[in-house]
């Protein structure tokens, strides 16, 4: 298979949602134009990331939608049922949890960890049971691998329990400077420094 630059990659969970959406509202087959309008992605890239993993169409007859979808399960990890923790259930990690069902396309957040469980589980819109940061331990799913950070302090100290649990991928909401375990990985999400990059980007449009 030809060599997937990072911005292809970041397409290709963008057409598995969008085709998870098309198969479930009945839709076999997709031509490309379709699928362009649909994800707001040129017909042309679209054909051009598909190519990168094989002869997923036929011209003029277009892609077998629940084919793409299991390629493109497969390619992203994601016919493994991707568990997820989160730690830090404030008001970002609850919207987070608003985000759970995500189609499947990323997986799914099983259970959280705060330090007012008591508060959290009362709350309307946290929908998955949260425990108390010191059951990490006790709770933690079997087979976990992935873990959201969105708590205001204390990073290093969970990240390193993380590490010990197993968990090797870390996405990252905090501020906080935390030294990474060797053999793990960690996507720092910062939402400030992605609205000034788009307010520098537009200024630079004048």
């Amino acid at each position: 298979m030809a060599v997937i630059s990072k911005a292809t990659l970041k397409r290709y969970p963008v057409y598995l949602k969008a085709l998870r959406k098309l198969s479930s509202e009945g839709k076999k087959r997709v031509m490309s134009a379709e699928l362009a309008e649909y994800v707001d992605i040129k017909s042309t890239t679209i054909r051009r990331d598909f190519s990168l993993i094989g002869q997923l169409g036929k011209q003029g007859y277009g892609y077998d939608v629940d084919e793409l979808i299991r390629i493109f399960a497969k390619e992203l990890g994601e016919d493994y049922d991707e568990k997820m923790i989160l730690i830090g259930v404030g008001r970002l990690g609850t919207a987070i949890l608003n985000y759970n069902n995500w189609n499947h396309v990323a997986g799914e957040i099983v259970c959280a960890f705060d330090l007012k469980p008591e508060v959290r589980n009362n709350e309307p819109k946290v929908n998955v049971p949260v425990y108390h940061i010191s059951e990490l331990r006790e709770k933690m799913p079997p087979g976990c691998e992935i873990a959201i950070l969105c708590i205001p302090s204390g990073a290093q100290q969970i990240v390193d329990e993380l590490y010990d649990l197993g968990v090797k991928g870390i996405i990252n909401f905090t501020r906080e400077h935390f030294v990474l375990p060797e053999g793990m990985i960690k996507k720092d999400v910062d939402v400030i420094s992605t609205i000034q990059e788009l307010v520098f980007e537009v200024n630079s449009m004048h």
